[in-house]
């Protein structure tokens, strides 16, 4: 029986006879049903119209993206590491030759995602390459649609996975939103890989913050300053969000303060002219 994918974010179900009913992340308002509906495929048929290509983006990391997009259009990262490669992310396509590939780069060893829209193929990734566990805060724990021993719900807002790297709950966009920060990348300065926790914007010196992107939601002021906060105490240089483009190459963590503060300040101070229409009113 085929496991079926939803072709609007990626998410895999158990293997069945028939697509499900709904998909439980995009029947929820930070993701949206297309206006076409909810549609189905499986990954036998996604391999056959995509491929998934690689980009080396800095020492010790790389980018996987499938191709033409797909779903959400994210992008997952590997980490290389001598402790074991983590996995940031998934795409939905895993096939013969990205296995082939990664395991060229020394396969493996952990997988750990940022937040549900990203979940995708999270459990054929892991038994592709041994069962390797799938770190996924707890909070997010009722938009798993596929469950299996491998996952393995972490709480708190701080997992330590060897080496130095550590995934931090910032919540914001989901309950369990959470960020990779990798002490040893750019070139030893540290460095976040943020999904869209953290969303890298068109100007690259500055990130944003949302509930929702797709219905373009705000956070309210205290969730952007609890982001803010939780990334605060740690080293980081770049910023590397969830798509190709998304990167703040240098004095990120100047950025995360300079946005929230500007994020803060646009949905809580008066508009312009605000008083003046209300005087005349």
């Amino acid at each position: 029986m085929p496991a079926y994918l939803c072709t609007a974010c990626g998410l895999q179900f158990p293997p069945a006879e028939a697509p499900p009913a709904r998909c439980p992340v995009c029947d929820e308002t930070r993701q949206f049903i297309p206006a076409v509906g909810q549609t189905w495929t499986t990954l036998d048929a996604l391999s056959r119209r995509h491929r998934n290509a690689f980009q080396r983006i800095e020492p010790g990391l790389y980018g996987i993206g499938t191709t033409p997009d797909f779903a959400i259009g994210q992008r997952a990262l590997l980490v290389r590491r001598p402790e074991g490669n983590i996995l940031w992310d998934c795409v939905a396509l895993i096939d013969d030759a990205t296995i082939d590939l990664i395991q060229g780069l020394g396969g493996i060893s952990a997988i750990a995602i940022s937040h549900p829209h990203y979940y995708t193929t999270m459990i054929e990734w892991s038994r592709a390459f041994g069962d390797v566990p799938i770190h996924l805060h707890e909070a997010d724990r009722a938009f798993v649609a596929r469950p299996d021993p491998a996952i393995r719900f972490w709480s708190g807002d701080r997992l330590d996975l060897g080496g130095g790297v550590s995934v931090i709950r910032t919540g914001g966009h989901f309950p369990g939103s959470a960020v990779l920060h990798w002490p040893a990348g750019a070139e030893g300065q540290g460095v976040l890989l943020t999904g869209d926790t953290i969303q890298v914007v068109a100007d690259r010196r500055w990130v944003s913050f949302m509930y929702s992107y797709p219905n373009q939601i705000p956070l309210p002021a205290r969730a952007v300053a609890a982001v803010r906060d939780a990334v605060e105490p740690l080293a980081f240089e770049r910023i590397y969000g969830a798509f190709w483009h998304s990167i703040v190459a240098e004095d990120a963590k100047g950025a995360v303060r300079r946005s929230a503060d500007r994020y803060i300040a646009a949905i809580t101070e008066p508009a312009a002219g605000a008083s003046s229409r209300r005087e005349t009113a």
